[in-house]
């Protein structure tokens, strides 16, 4: 009868300690889930702070570039102006004086004079 008595209360031992088992591996899950929850919810606030940090940034970005390209657009255009100026200056001057070389160019080769070589 003692030993009855010792195996139920065994028995009843191993009962309570595998209910304490299931129950700490009910809260070691919820553990888990709570934790991958939160890392979740970090990696998705992170991900917006950064996306916003992005657009602000770009918006920076983008005022900068229309600020410095209007100034560098005036700079082309004076570049521009001057280089066609300088086109048509260099036009005339070959213009003027076309009439000569051509003139120069057609004696030359019409006007053949053999020299003896000594």
């Amino acid at each position: 009868m003692v030993n009855r008595f010792l195996s139920a209360q065994n028995s009843a031992g191993i009962q309570t300690l595998l209910d304490a088992e299931r129950e700490a591996s009910k809260i070691v899950q919820k553990a888990r889930e709570y934790r991958t929850k939160k890392v979740k919810e970090a990696r998705d606030e992170a991900k917006k702070e950064i996306d916003a940090y992005r657009a602000e940034k770009e918006a920076e970005f983008k005022k900068f570039e229309a600020e410095h390209t209007q100034g560098n657009k005036a700079a082309e255009d004076a570049a521009d102006k001057e280089a066609d100026a300088k086109i048509v200056e260099i036009k005339a001057a070959g213009k003027k004086g076309q009439d000569k070389v051509v003139k120069d160019l057609l004696a030359a080769v019409f006007d053949v004079n053999p020299t003896p070589v000594a």
